[in-house]
Order: structure tokens, then sequence, then C-alpha cells
């Protein structure tokens, strides 16, 4: 919770000052019963009073002053909005190290179908594009509302050799560029979730897509797919294809996104999950003033209700 006039909390020093004085008063009430009576003619002539009814309509009023006085300071607190735009790119790793079997049936069909699942669920409003890399980068389908597209390229996902990490966020960022605002509206956001196993070994670096990125204000949340355990066979050969979790850590990191490791289709699933959820919402600062406000009102008419019922009068 933040506060928007926070001098005004100076309003609880009369609030204390008032609570400490009628403490006071019932130190000095209970004094001079004493001294002035012993305690067998007290209990003939005081009728016995409640204890804490005596004193529960004074709390009560002294806590709606506390309220007021915080209310005066503009309290907000950050509340979770749904977006009701916004333009995802999924860019998938398709290098030769994604037909590693650590994942079955392999990295590339859980990721494939890991990725339609996430896809298939996003808000109706979101339009949702599908980039893939390796040595190069295709786009498989444009930015678009209609999910079928993409998910069905999904389906068709062919390896071939190198990884071009940065390459994959500069072509998802042209994508996302692509989706011009009609005329009086603002820019959707952007989010990049890319999906890679291994280390970027042609094209520009993840560093300078991270700029890129950073400036364009448009997310890239990573996932580092795959065990440290991973092998693909190449030329009779076991060759290991261990996650670089290290790199596209730094990636989402610079870019303001989340970074995620997954070490199964069923973690990816989780994965995917949780990005949607971050991403299908926003945080707004929303002032809770009238809130406290009319909490205070009816803790105030309470400690009245409770004084009149008990004691005929107000505390």
């Amino acid at each position: 919770m933040t506060l928007l006039s926070p001098w005004w909390l100076l309003l609880f020093l009369p609030v204390l000052l008032l609570a400490g004085f009628y403490l006071l008063q019932q130190r000095r009430r209970s004094q001079y019963a004493v001294r002035f009576a012993s305690l067998p003619m007290l209990e003939r002539l005081v009728p016995r009073r409640p204890g804490w009814r005596r004193h529960a309509p004074v709390v009560a009023m002294l806590f709606a002053f506390a309220l007021l006085a915080l209310a005066a300071a503009r309290p907000e607190i950050d509340i979770q909005v749904p977006r009701e735009r916004a333009t995802v790119l999924v860019a998938i790793d398709v290098s030769l190290s994604m037909k590693a079997t650590d994942v079955e049936p392999n990295r590339l069909d859980a990721a494939a179908d890991a990725a339609g699942k996430f896809v298939a669920d996003l808000p109706a409003g979101f339009d949702v594009g599908l980039v893939t890399f390796a040595g190069t980068t295709s786009v498989l389908s444009p930015p678009t509302a209609e999910r079928e597209a993409t998910v069905a390229a999904l389906k068709e996902l062919t390896l071939s050799e190198r990884t071009a990490i940065g390459e994959g966020v500069f072509t998802s960022l042209e994508q996302v560029q692509t989706m011009a605002p009609a005329e009086g509206e603002k820019p959707a956001p952007g989010h990049i979730v890319l999906l890679s196993d291994g280390t970027n070994t042609t094209g520009r670096t993840p560093e300078a897509a991270a700029t890129a990125a950073e400036k364009a204000d448009v997310p890239v949340s990573t996932i580092a797919y795959g065990t440290p355990d991973g092998f693909v066979e190449a030329q009779g050969q076991l060759v290991p294809v261990p996650v670089d979790e290290a790199t596209l850590a730094i990636l989402a990191n610079d870019t303001g996104g989340g970074k995620y490791t997954a070490e199964s289709g069923n973690e990816l699933d989780e994965v995917y999950g949780d990005i949607q959820s971050s991403i299908g919402f926003r945080t707004e600062a929303h002032e809770i003033t009238p809130y406290i406000s009319a909490l205070a009102l009816l803790i105030g008419l309470l400690a009245a209700a409770l004084s009149m019922r008990w004691f005929a009068r107000f505390p």
C-alpha cells in the first residue's frame, strides 16, 4: 500500500492524544473511588458495571478516527486488472538439439504441444503469432486473433542446424511492431515468450536482442527447456545438449520478462500457465480512500449504537 498524501498521517497524533487522555481519566476515576470509599461500601453503593462494555464504544470510536486519518492520506493498493488487448509472439527453438528424448516423446514435440495449449487459452482479445529459429528465423504465423493458424503451424515444426536466439527475438520484435493501432488508440502491449534448449551459436547476440526489446518496451519471458543430461545422436556418436539457463535468464532479466525452467512436459504446461497469468493481467494502482472512509463511518455508527443501547448516551 502506498499513500498519495502521507503528511495527513499527522492526524494520527490527536487520535493518540485522545486515547491517552481517556486512559488517564480512567486511572484517575479508579484512584478517586478507592480514596473516598472502602471497597465493601463501593460494592453496595455503586452498581456493578459491565467491564468491557464500558470501553468498547470508546475503542470503536477511536478506531474510526484512526481510519479517517488514514483515509485523509489517500492510500492506494495495486490490483490485477485483466488486459483487453495484447500482442504475444511465441518463439520456439527448432535446432537439432530439440530432438533429444530426455523429455518424452522428445523436446520439440512436447514443446509444440504445450505451446498449442498456451495459445488456445490466451484471452480472446490477444493477437498471437509464432516464430521459429535455428540457424535462421521463420514467421510461421503472423500475429492474429485467429488461433487456428498458430496451433496448426505448431504441428508442422521441422528441425534445422545451429541456434540463433538473438535473431529469434529480433524477428519477434518486428512482428510485434507490425501491429499498428487504430487511429486514436494506444498500441497494444507486446510480449515475447521464447523457448530454447541451447546456446546462441549464430546471428546477433542475445545481449543485442535484449537491448532492442528493452528499448521497444517488450518483455521477453524465457523458458530454458530440457535436462542437463540430454543428448542427441550425430554421425553415430552421442552429443551432449545441456540447457543454457544462464543466457536465457539474463535475456529475461534485462527485458523485464519472467525466467523459467522446465525439464518435462508437465513442468512446461505449468510454466506456460504461469506466463499466461502474468501477461493476461496488468497491475493498476487503485485508491481506496472511499472504502476506508465508509468503514470508519460504519464503525463510528456502531460505537454510537452500542453506547446508546448499553448506557443511553453517546460515547
